[in-house]
């Protein structure tokens, strides 16, 4: 079955910053349909892109008899990029998942809410008079530090992590220029380099930390390469930091927009945790994830040949109106339990948790020091569409 044609540009200008309508239209046109700029069949109700985040017919790695060649210049990015549990399907996948979650605990993870309360009023303290944008001055903040902290990476090198971390990810672009890839490769060789040098410092004098566990774990034979150590650092950083800045930007632009109290959305535990479900359903962070399909494989209808892709629009599953009530308003007493920000199946993100509790901590706080947080400019989002954050959100208080 031939599958409708959608058109939408992914650098048109009102698509980037308020991509929801086009989904829409998208949606309508059925179960799939081919996004012609991206030359990709494509999902957006919530029921076919939650069934194939979960269908283990679909992976994220590409037969290795039909993978393309990685050209010589982009060759260090993709050499990292091939190692990452996000990557890789099982039995790699399941030792590297196994191994970070061994060291990535519940404990270890709850241990962190005394110091992101801590840092969220430190960050308050410092908000300047007048006008401000809060990505820089709370957003950004909160999540390197946190996973600099965990990780055990020095905090001193927080502005280069952000740099080569915002390099890389605009590799993940399906219109990136060759600007944008020499850039991440550059980054890449930077980090690597670096996390080296660290990864080695950890060797000789472990800490209490993170990197130090992995490496003792890489020691006692689990069998995590070094190459496979870096590239796990270079995942949990990037993706530990970089989606969770958006979360929380986008989470704030929301509440701020919707012209409520905020003191209420907080009142409760209960309250806080379906708030901060509604802010990631609403408006979340990521909303292109790629699967491609390791047999031949029907689906809806549609044939899919071995090493075909298929884009699922996590933004658009979590607007569905099959599946919410006025899926376009902000609306917490909805309790969005099983929106997809975080995906679904395999590959969920293994941060989850963590970006959850570093909202339910941080966002109480802010809007209880900030009772009369406004926006002073309207919210504008990032030329990247994909990873759907602002690039400024200048507010008074």
């Amino acid at each position: 079955m031939s599958l409708p044609d959608f058109s939408q540009p992914t650098r048109d200008p009102a698509f980037v910053q308020d991509p929801y309508p086009a989904y829409d239209r998208l949606r309508a046109l059925g179960p799939l349909a081919r996004w012609v700029e991206l030359d990709l069949p494509c999902a957006a109700g919530f029921d076919t892109v939650n069934a194939l985040l979960r269908d283990r017919r679909f992976g994220r790695e590409m037969p290795a008899d039909l993978a393309e060649p990685v050209p010589e210049r982009l060759a260090p990015f993709y050499a990292v990029d091939a190692l990452s549990m996000l990557e890789r399907e099982p039995p790699e996948h399941t030792r590297l998942r196994r191994l970070v979650t061994r060291a990535f605990t519940p404990r270890r993870i709850e241990a962190l809410a005394p110091f992101i309360a801590a840092r969220a009023h430190e960050l308050v303290d410092a908000f300047p008079d007048g006008p401000f944008d809060l990505l820089p001055a709370f957003a950004t903040q909160i999540p390197i530090d946190v996973i600099t902290t965990l990780l055990g990476v020095p905090g001193d090198r927080s502005a280069d992590l952000l740099a080569w971390s915002h390099a890389m990810v605009k590799m993940y672009q399906p219109d990136r220029s060759r600007a944008e890839e020499d850039a991440a490769v550059t980054a890449t060789l930077d980090f690597v380099a670096y996390l080296e040098a660290l990864i080695a410092d950890r060797r000789a004098a472990p800490g209490d930390d993170l990197l130090s566990e992995l490496i003792a774990a890489e020691a006692e034979g689990d069998r995590l390469s070094a190459e496979e150590l870096t590239s796990t650092c270079i995942l949990l950083l990037n993706a530990g930091h970089e989606a969770t800045v958006h979360a929380i930007g986008n989470a704030v632009a929301g509440i701020l927009s919707r012209g409520d109290a905020p003191g209420r959305l907080f009142a409760t535990p209960e309250a806080t945790a379906a708030t901060v479900e509604e802010t990631l359903r609403h408006d979340p962070p990521l909303h292109l994830f790629t699967r491609i399909a390791l047999g031949d494989i029907e689906v809806e209808g549609h044939r899919f040949a071995r090493g075909d892709r298929v884009g699922l629009l996590l933004g658009a599953a979590n607007r569905d109106p099959a599946r919410w009530t006025d899926p376009a308003q902000f609306e917490p007493s909805r309790h969005a339990t099983g929106q997809l920000a975080f995906g679904a199946g395999l590959h969920f993100c293994i941060g989850a948790p963590l970006a959850r509790l570093e909202l339910a901590t941080a966002l109480p706080i802010l809007f209880a020091r900030c009772p009369d947080l406004r926006l002073a400019a309207p919210p504008t989002y990032a030329d990247s569409w994909h990873f759907h954050g602002l690039t400024a959100l200048t507010v008074t208080r």
